[in-house]
């Protein structure tokens, strides 16, 4: 009995009092994001540049026969750019180096028809190399678009041609780096210049640029950069260009459907809950109706609360922003683009600036895996930290009381994604002066983030409620807001 009794004290010693079921995190369930995916994740949102000779010809796809003396951005100034999204509440900036149109915006050693061949600062200026420096100088994060489909080139369609798609890759990773994201386009193939042939040319989008190659090849020169296409390897299109993605959004499609410019879009904008391969969405729109500078569009710009709408359509549903800021023929932002992104920023900043966290007074769970895994875990404002139930638990409710009656009109969760996405529904209910419970939200997926904005509550407690999940919910944040 003796040794029996030291045992048992021993055991409760080192596991701090908890059975060893309470210490230990839950297996991942289903894919789970690489590292650089999970910083892709915490980027959020971030600017698109588009900028090449259709600014000064007022097109959306140029053929690829523009003179380079054409592209002539007199005033161009990187920082103005860098200024401007920083102050809008990004965390990084992409820049299209070479549109389909096939002109480069830094001086390639692999092709004469870039910046260096153009009067703009006499052969001199580099776009993609000012962007980089000023990003750097600020600090944003960098990445680059380079299109696989080349207007211009005589050798696109050829073996040929995917070696020098690679030359300049390599180029820009080693030149500009580091970068977060590379891009690449779902166009492919059609009409263009092509050295003067003026002809149509098709290609297998599947097959035609060996993608596990070129893609193998980025990873190895940046191994932290997440690659951007239909279908991933690591970020996904959202399927539209219109600022959001689904109402219900996974993570995970199978990503061996999916190639640039080939895809699901009804895949692509909700996820698959079956999905092999975690391969998040990006929603990517522009400020402006087109993805280029138009004089015609300088009222078309879209407001704060266009702006907003969209970040909660995106952000707001677990994806990523990217949002096109496209510069003018002298190569700066406009006024009118500028005023709306500023007024974005300081909208962001008052909508979460009021966390009402530090005023809970208790929380408390249905269902708890261990201390370690508290109710308090999940709104300690740490996103390392998280709520847990035991396994095979996969409905629960958190209930977090306050200190005195507050006022909550937004919210926000998180799920611990590292361990994969679990939820599938949710509702969140306040509790009235009497006691009593009323619904005021209700959602499916919650992923890597869930914004949540509603009418005013005064409530002294709130309740959340995990109605549905794949496995025992592992939830980091939950986070309550009243914005000014």
């Amino acid at each position: 009995m003796k040794n029996i009794l030291i045992c048992t004290l021993a055991a409760t010693f080192v596991l701090g009092g908890c059975t060893a079921g309470e210490t230990t995190p839950p297996e991942p369930f289903g894919p789970v994001p690489s590292e650089r995916q999970l910083a892709w994740h915490e980027t959020g949102i971030y600017a698109f540049i588009h900028l090449t000779t259709n600014t000064f010809r007022d097109l959306e796809w140029g053929y690829g026969d523009a003179d380079p003396d054409e592209f002539c951005p007199e005033k161009l100034d990187a920082e103005q750019w860098v200024r401007t999204i920083k102050a809008a509440g990004m965390k990084g900036v992409i820049i299209t180096a070479k549109h389909h149109d096939g002109f480069c915006l830094w001086p390639s050693e692999f092709t004469d028809y870039s910046v260096k061949n153009s009067k703009w600062r006499d052969g001199k200026g580099d776009v993609v190399g000012d962007l980089s420096a000023a990003a750097k100088k600020y600090g944003l994060k960098f990445g680059v678009y380079l299109s696989p489909w080349d207007r211009h080139d005589i050798r696109y369609g050829t073996p040929d041609y995917i070696d020098y798609y690679r030359n300049q890759i390599t180029e820009l990773i080693r030149n500009y780096g580091p970068v977060f994201e590379v891009w690449e386009d779902g166009a492919n193939g059609g009409d263009g210049w092509y050295g003067g042939l003026c002809e149509k040319r098709t290609i297998d989008r599947s097959t035609y640029y060996d993608w596990p190659t070129t893609n193998g090849l980025i990873h190895e020169l940046q191994p932290e950069a997440c690659i951007f296409s239909d279908g991933g390897p690591d970020v996904r299109w959202c399927g539209n260009e219109s600022g959001f993605v689904g109402e219900t959004n996974w993570c995970m499609i199978k990503g061996k459907d999916f190639a640039p410019g080939k895809g699901d879009g009804a895949i692509l904008n909700a996820g698959d809950p079956e999905g092999t391969d975690w391969i998040p969405a990006e929603v990517d729109v522009s400020i402006r109706p087109g993805w280029f500078w138009h004089e015609s569009q300088n009222d078309k710009v879209k407001t704060v609360s266009q702006l907003m709408d969209i970040y909660y359509s995106s952000v707001g549903r677990g994806a990523n922003l990217i949002l096109n800021i496209p510069p003018n023929k002298d190569g700066l932002f406009d006024e009118a683009d500028v005023k709306s992104l500023e007024g974005f920023g300081r909208a962001l900043e008052e909508e979460f600036a009021f966390c009402l966290n530090s005023r809970i007074s208790k929380v408390e769970a249905t269902d708890v895996r261990g201390r370690r895994f508290s109710a308090r875990k999940a709104v300690d404002e740490d996103h390392s930290t998280y709520w847990c139930t035991k396994d095979n638990v996969n409905t629960a409710t958190l209930t977090c009381t306050f200190r005195e009656s507050v006022t909550v009109n937004r919210m926000m969760l998180r799920e611990h994604i590292a361990l994969g996405q679990r939820i599938e529904s949710f509702k969140v209910e306040a509790q009235d002066a009497d006691g009593s419970w009323k619904e005021i939200a209700s959602a499916t997926t919650i992923g890597n983030k869930r914004l949540l904005r509603f009418e005013d509550v005064q409530t002294k407690a709130m309740r959340i409620s995990i109605t549905g999940s794949k496995a025992c919910p592992v939830i980091s944040d939950v986070n309550f807001y009243c914005s000014r």
